[in-house]
């Protein structure tokens, strides 16, 4: 009796269910292939996978849907590395808009190398996931679309929440996300796939605080090599004796970004050294006037002076040497301020463990001699506790990232804090520092912590968080790469099991993912785009009504949460005027 071969070698009518193993173990290209039914099509023979965009201010990501990290992520500004916008707009009419104009020119520039550099595919025949933030502006969404829909044809736009999609790509739908980006840090609380928009909260400190701190800290205690005039100079002069400060024209972005990206990193917080400060005051002086203020006192604290010191870097070069005292007398505020950073410098050097690094830079124009480059020296303790700055909390408009999650949970329903504290998502550029979630995590719990009377001086007089106390051993990061084991078995079971995507790109494996599954935002076709087209066609006498620049007014389909309709039972903005009683229409 003749057997049927396992594979066979010869055509037969019988098309097989899936494809055989050996057909597949000969190249992996052939389970991409469109000539096989049972597998997905992919996006180089199809069209079907829509086009998954996530557009920030620096960052671009971009690729197609149902894959597992992006085709190419890209500056938005190759050259200066800066951000296309900011959360300021120009008040005067006429520079407002040559900005509008200037942002348009740099959005179409990157949509169109989204798809002819970076995708090579057709728009025309390309649906579209955009990653939005929920605080991105709505003309910043509504020149996206005018660049999609006008200028590339797309068939629809899908607008996503930026939030949303992070924690459907760790598999929930519920929990607290917090995106740590380059403009700021935004906590938003998800239930059950809705965000809950009223309970957002957010904060400056990211990204963009982050770097201008490393540019001040560089500029006052950073040393700098130029290099030498001649030759024989390198061999003869001591390096010693070359070391000047650091020249504010090599502290370009981009060389800040590679500081940022490839020597930061975070380490635990100082407990005790706190203390100790008042011993490394110099003698002769008030230890009083070193130990290191509140956030709310005059003298200048770090987050302070980090927006405050690229205004006044002349007068910082004239008053501080690399790692001294000012060269000549100051008033009492200026001296209080140096005495304080002196002080917190001297303290992160004894407790500072990190090496100081060499980075070869580009030196100024006048030092530009033909005899190589110049050599940057940053310090090991700016390269562990620069990001101090981002866990520096008290102020009102200012919270630290850890605040801004304790207070997006003081807004959520107290029956659904548990759920949000053991199921908190960290997302971000900012969040990719080595050891950033580990001491979000301490930060949190010491934000919590009761109230002592050493600390006391340093805190509101009122305990802020001791409705969240009990909820402390339910704490969980996801996506906690070292996670501390808690009493909680909720927590346990939580924290560090989210799959291991980095933090910057987990909106884009989300949106990736809602494009697979034919899911997504609020989906805006090109029709009802051209019908609510503001220069509308009268066909009766052909006249053409075009709005005037000033007076435009983004279109209403475009999504906005801010618009959105009032929940029912909500009390109008503008209370209804009784009607007026009989009597008082008679007279």
């Amino acid at each position: 009796m003749s057997t049927v071969p396992s594979t066979p070698r010869t055509k037969t009518g019988l098309i097989p269910a899936t494809p055989t193993t050996a057909r597949l173990a000969g190249s992996h290209v052939l389970q991409a292939s469109p000539h096989y039914t049972t597998t997905r099509r992919h996006s180089l023979y199809g069209t079907e996978d829509r086009v998954v965009i996530d557009p920030g201010s620096r960052i671009w990501k971009v690729g197609f849907s149902g894959e597992g990290k992006p085709r190419d992520v890209f500056y938005a500004d190759a050259k200066n590395y800066g951000s296309l916008w900011s959360w300021s707009r120009a008040t005067d009419p006429v520079e407002k808009t040559e900005q509008d104009n200037m942002l348009a020119i740099n959005l179409e520039r990157c949509m169109r190398s989204v798809f002819h550099e970076s995708l090579l595919a057709e728009p025309k025949a390309r649906k579209v996931i955009l990653v939005e933030h929920p605080l991105m502006p709505l003309y910043i969404k509504d020149m996206l679309a005018h660049i999609l829909f006008s200028n590339l044809q797309v068939p629809s736009i899908s607008f996503a929440s930026s939030h949303l999609l992070s924690l459907l790509s760790v598999g929930r739908i519920t929990g607290l996300v917090l995106d740590c980006g380059h403009l700021e840090s935004t906590a938003l609380p998800i239930f059950a796939a809705r965000p809950l928009f009223p309970q957002l909260r957010t904060t400056p400190l990211a990204g963009s605080r982050f770097s201008s701190h490393i540019r001040a800290l560089l500029l006052l205690f950073g040393s700098y090599l130029p290099p030498p005039a001649t030759l024989s100079a390198a061999v003869n002069v001591p390096a010693a004796n070359r070391t000047t400060r650091v020249p504010q024209e090599i502290l370009t972005d981009a060389v800040i970004e590679d500081i940022k990206t490839c020597c930061c990193f975070v380490s635990d917080a100082l407990e005790s050294s706190l203390g100790d400060v008042r011993t490394s005051s110099p003698a002769g002086e008030d230890p009083s006037d070193h130990e290191p203020p509140p956030s709310s006192d005059p003298a200048m604290s770090e987050s302070e002076f980090s927006r405050g010191s690229l205004g006044q870097e002349s007068a910082a070069e004239s008053e501080f040497s690399i790692i001294s005292h000012p060269t000549h007398p100051t008033s009492g505020g200026e001296a209080r301020n140096e005495n304080h950073l002196q002080v917190l410098a001297n303290m992160y050097m004894r407790h500072s463990t990190a090496t100081d690094l060499h980075m070869r830079v580009v030196p100024p124009v006048s030092q530009q001699t033909g005899t190589g480059r110049g050599t940057l020296i940053i310090p090991g303790w700016v390269r562990e506790r620069a990001a101090e700055v981002l866990f520096e909390g008290g102020d009102v408009d200012e919270s630290s990232v850890a605040e801004v999650i304790l207070d997006a949970l003081l807004k959520v329903p107290l029956d659904l804090r548990k759920t949000m504290v053991s199921s908190i998502l960290i997302t971000g550029g900012t969040a990719m520092l080595p050891g950033f979630i580990p001491r979000l995590h301490a930060e949190l719990l010491r934000a919590t912590a009761p109230l002592n009377i050493s600390s006391t001086r340093s805190r509101p007089t009122y305990d802020r968080y001791a409705s969240l106390r009990p909820l402390v051993p339910h704490f969980a990061i996801l996506n906690n790469p070292s996670p501390v084991p808690s009493s909680s078995a909720r927590a346990n079971v939580n924290a560090g099991k989210a799959p291991a995507f980095t933090p910057a790109t987990m909106a884009w494996v989300g949106g990736s993912l809602a494009g697979a599954l034919k899911t997504g935002g609020v989906e805006v076709a090109r029709e009802k785009w051209d019908e609510s087209d503001p220069s509308q066609t009268d066909q009766d006498d052909d006249v053409v009504m075009i709005l005037p620049t000033s007076e435009y007014v983004p279109r209403n389909v475009i999504p906005d949460w801010t618009r959105g309709p009032l929940p029912a039972g909500a009390p109008p903005a503008i209370a209804p005027r009784p009607p007026p009683s009989p009597q008082a229409v008679g007279a």
